[in-house]
């Protein structure tokens, strides 16, 4: 049975896709499955640095389309984590060196060597956009709970209806406390106005820093919230749908609750 190709993509930069994308990779190749990450941000390279992985880079999806490599060849193996491959983009090449017809190829490819791969989309809806969704069985989009990043989140989602690709949400960098004050959207503000189905909800943590900085997968991080909602999140895309979503408000509304009820006692 053929792999899966999933892309992750936002309309908005700098909302932790490549994060997300480097963590859900590990998370289901902890489970067992052969996953791939391909970095699709030809020039701007980032998914090797968050992997711990930009050191041992030889070949780069550049090369495995010009005939230069193998796709074996071009694929780093995580030494921490059995299964998970990164692909990494190239950094000097121009954008346009890969076309939507060769990505069609690889990823005939890719579904012949990979259980999963993960395409790590670069933000808006360029060159490197159209050449990741062109093949793509399924796509996660990526949101932070701001107007900027939904207006692009909402132009993104009409760009893969229209390739027949039916997209899954995730809201990232959550602040409870600045929701319950009225100065961040909601996540049920998110999902009324993109009407997709949510995928995963993750609150802010500092643990992403300390990931981003260590190349060490969130999911490997034993404290990080992020870390556990990107596990489930894994499970819900490998299989798993109807796994609950937590959901980060609730257990701070419960706390805030419980001590207002001390504080009027006392």
């Amino acid at each position: 049975m053929d792999g899966k190709i999933i892309v992750v993509t936002s309309g908005k930069g700098g909302v932790g896709k490549t994060t997300i994308t480097a963590s859900i990779g590990a998370a289901l190749a902890l489970q067992g499955k052969r996953v791939a990450v391909v970095d699709m941000d030809i020039g701007l390279r980032n998914l090797d640095v968050v992997m711990g992985l930009e050191n041992r880079i030889v070949f780069n999806i550049v090369d495995i389309i010009q005939g230069r490599c193998k796709i074996k060849q071009a694929a780093i193996k995580d030494r921490r984590i059995d299964n998970l491959y990164l692909i990494p983009a190239s950094q000097s090449d121009d954008k346009n060196a890969i076309k939507p017809e060769n990505m069609v190829w690889l990823c005939g490819k890719l579904r012949k060597e990979f259980d999963i791969t993960l395409l790590d989309c670069p933000a808006g809806i360029e060159q490197g956009f159209r050449n990741s969704i062109v093949a793509a069985d399924e796509a996660v989009v990526v949101c932070t709970p701001e107007v900027s990043a939904v207006r692009d989140a909402d132009r993104i989602i009409g760009l893969l209806y229209a390739q027949s690709i039916t997209p899954k949400l995730i809201v990232n960098r959550i602040v409870p406390r600045m929701v319950e004050n009225g100065d961040m959207l909601s996540h049920e503000d998110v999902v009324e106005v993109l009407s997709i189905d949510l995928l995963g909800l993750i609150e802010m943590d500092e643990y992403v820093v300390v990931s981003t900085n260590t190349g060490t997968p969130l999911v490997l991080q034993e404290d990080s919230k992020a870390g556990k909602a990107l596990h489930r999140i894994a499970l819900r895309l490998d299989g798993h749908p109807d796994l609950p979503i937590e959901n980060p408000m609730i257990q701070k509304t419960f706390w805030k609750k419980l001590s207002s009820k001390f504080s009027r006692k006392n």
